[in-house]
């Protein structure tokens, strides 16, 4: 059996509230992501997704449980090895979180410097690799308020990547930007999953987003996984699906794989499949 190289084993996460109550984020939490994977979180506002893709890379401590990401428990860790651990997991957000006053290739090059080891020459052909990688090899020398959103969030992507790890989280990648944009997004992202087999694990609201680029998918609903399933695998597809996300998404995978396997030379497949 295929090890899973992100394993997440009953986490829980609650937050105090002011008036002294308590929101229960995360609620015993169980899923595993295997190598290679594009592995889907979707769920309405304030479900609980976002802080569970946190507690991947520990940026949210978890009340309980433990979290594994290929081979080590991040949760047994001291805060020195931590950031050692994190070197693996790239992550970009919403908002990019970009240095305003740092360039294209400073930005890129912030995580190289601040782990140190290398050497000017290597941090310079690191950068150039992964700008490259998101076509962006013109823009070194650019600020961030000269580039558009989708620049902007291909910066992040580089950003992320320039360490080499093997997973990569992704938190609302394409919630701030516009149809066009997110689509070239999503096709940058499933190039670097296949190029480089970089794992993904993406947090979004948008039904689109994850049945365009998922192979597999988690409903989270108050706090809990509510489902999950494969997008790629039409028996999976096929049984009863519990939450209505779910079914939207069923839907939606069912579509892809008989539009893949509707074609002229194909028509056995199609009809089998129907």
């Amino acid at each position: 059996m295929t090890t899973p190289l992100i394993r997440i084993t009953h986490a829980s996460k609650t937050f105090a509230l002011p008036d002294g109550g308590h929101f229960h984020a995360v609620r015993d939490v169980s899923l595993e992501v295997n190598k290679g994977d594009i592995f889907g979180l979707i769920g309405k506002s304030g479900a609980g997704k976002s802080t569970l893709l946190r507690l991947f890379n520990l940026l949210e401590q978890p009340d309980s449980g433990a979290v594994f990401v290929d081979g080590r428990e991040l949760t047994a860790l001291s805060k020195r090895d931590l950031r050692d651990a994190r070197r693996n997991i790239g992550m970009i957000f919403q908002q990019f979180n970009l240095l305003q006053n740092a360039t294209v290739f400073d930005n890129v090059a912030f995580p190289l410097r601040i782990h140190g080891g290398l050497t000017a020459a290597q941090i310079t052909a690191r950068v150039n690799e992964c700008l490259e990688l998101v076509e962006l090899s013109g823009k070194t020398a650019s600020y961030p308020a000269q580039l558009s959103g989708g620049q902007k969030q291909r910066v992040a992507i580089a950003r992320a990547l320039a360490s080499g790890p093997a997973v990569l989280l992704c938190d609302e990648p394409t919630s701030a930007l516009d149809a066009e944009t997110t689509r070239a997004l999503l096709a940058t992202l499933r190039d670097i999953n296949r190029r480089l087999n970089v794992t993904i694990v993406i947090v979004s609201h948008e039904l689109s987003v994850l049945g365009e680029i998922c192979n597999r998918v988690a409903v989270i609903e108050d706090g809990a996984i509510a489902e999950q399933f494969a997008l790629d695998d039409a028996a999976s597809l096929a049984e009863p699906r519990k939450t209505a996300l779910g079914r939207e998404l069923a839907q939606h995978g069912a579509a892809s794989i008989l539009a893949a396997r509707s074609t002229p030379n194909n028509a056995d497949t199609e009809a089998a499949y129907v």
